[in-house]
């Protein structure tokens, strides 16, 4: 099955430039060829190619499915990207393929990490929700400050990972299914004890993942999926 992102075919019966090139030039498709369309918000398109000149590829579609998302809720990991970028892009791709809404990247006292450039995040989100079949891609947020993100209004459950002492659920025990989830997951130094604070001062519930001492995206990764797990349909 050959997928192709194409986030304006309500109103452009077109595939984007770099779409159409992998189209036409590397799969070699033509005019008659059926295609997998997503346009990333909860939508499959059976098409058709209806037209190749150049660069450019036209399509019919026949056919449009709004499948289940596959969980409840809206799920929303808000992270401190890792130092190695390799790492970040690993997690966005591992991440988008087990199932989430929404990714927002945090700057924290500890950061090692303060800018990142989303756009080539954005393509691997794009990748793999093709690769994964999923007819939603998840929405990709620029590096917010960790003190004024803590402050947005979020209707749902709100989680914060550290590893600082106190008491602290396994997140599989403080998930209620069902409802919206947000968590935070901090950098390679963890939140600071201030931090923490002030994120259980605004609703926050600390949690633990467990025993093991975690990196900041194998932690993002095993949050992702219990969240997803527990509130699979």
């Amino acid at each position: 099955m050959h997928v192709f992102y194409t986030p304006d075919i309500d109103t452009n019966p077109e595939l984007p430039e770099e779409e159409a090139g992998h189209c036409l030039r590397v799969l070699r498709l033509g005019i008659g060829d059926e295609v997998t369309l997503t346009d990333g918000k909860g939508n499959f398109h059976k098409a058709v190619i209806s037209a190749a000149t150049g660069k450019r590829c036209q399509v019919k579609i026949l056919e449009t499915t709004t499948p289940e998302k596959g969980w409840d809720g809206w799920l929303h990991l808000a992270m401190a990207p890792t130092k190695n970028m390799d790492r970040t892009e690993w997690l966005a791709e591992k991440a988008t393929e087990i199932g989430f809404d929404e990714l927002t990247f945090l700057s924290t006292r500890y950061s090692e990490r303060k800018v990142i450039k989303t756009e080539r995040v954005e393509k691997i989100l794009v990748s793999a929700i093709k690769q994964s079949l999923k007819p939603n891609k998840p929405v990709l947020n620029e590096m917010t400050d960790f003190g004024k993100f803590i402050t947005q209004d979020f209707k749902g459950q709100k989680f914060i990972c550290h590893c600082h002492e106190g008491d602290k659920k396994l997140l599989k025990e403080a998930i209620v299914p069902g409802q919206d989830a947000l968590i935070l997951i901090g950098p390679e130094g963890d939140f600071s004890e201030e931090e923490v604070a002030k994120a259980i001062e605004a609703g926050f519930q600390p949690i633990s993942l467990g025993k093991s001492r975690l990196r900041t995206e194998t932690a993002s990764l095993v949050a992702i999926h219990t969240l997803n797990l527990f509130n699979q349909k």
